[in-house]
């Protein structure tokens, strides 16, 4: 493994952070669902309101990666649990150890902070990243079926 580092992420990295998301939606096939722009990921991610927090993956102090997450809770286990947004590192440094860093990092934040989960989601085409998080003990969910209300949607149930 490489010199990785991992550090909270700062306004600063706003703009790296966009960076990030543009390209992790590239290979999510889904470009054109990114509608936020710098200043309303500094503003979402480092207001004063915000819950959310964001890592920067370095690798020799250079950045390769970050992560999103905030916490959740389960009722059933009477804990908190983190939850996992996004996890990216650029293509260039993908093999190096970096998004196994990552991910341990935030398991040892989810274990610091009494937490009863750790979760994310991945697509269900993304085979590399399933056998990435096969290979550290991570198992689906598979009886679980996420729902969304998003947009117009969203607005218009809540609203009527």
């Amino acid at each position: 493994m490489q010199d990785v580092t991992i550090r909270p992420a700062t306004a600063d990295d706003a703009a790296l952070i966009h960076q990030y998301i543009v390209e992790l939606a590239i290979y999510e096939k889904a470009e054109h669902e990114v509608k936020a722009s710098v200043e309303e990921i500094r503003a979402s991610l480092f207001g004063e309101q915000s819950t959310t927090r964001a890592l920067i993956c370095q690798i020799a102090g250079e950045p390769v990666g970050y992560a999103v997450y905030f916490f959740n809770y389960s009722t059933w286990l009477g804990k908190h649990g983190l939850y996992l947004e996004d996890l990216y590192i650029s293509p260039k440094h993908r093999g190096t150890g970096a998004g196994k860093a990552l991910l341990k990092h935030l398991a040892q934040i989810a274990v610091e902070r009494g937490c009863g989960r750790f979760e994310w989601s991945v697509l269900d085409w993304n085979e590399p990243a399933i056998q990435f998080y096969r290979s550290i003990g991570a198992r689906p969910q598979d009886e679980w079926v996420g729902y969304r209300l998003a947009g117009d949607a969203l607005v218009e149930f809540a609203t009527r």
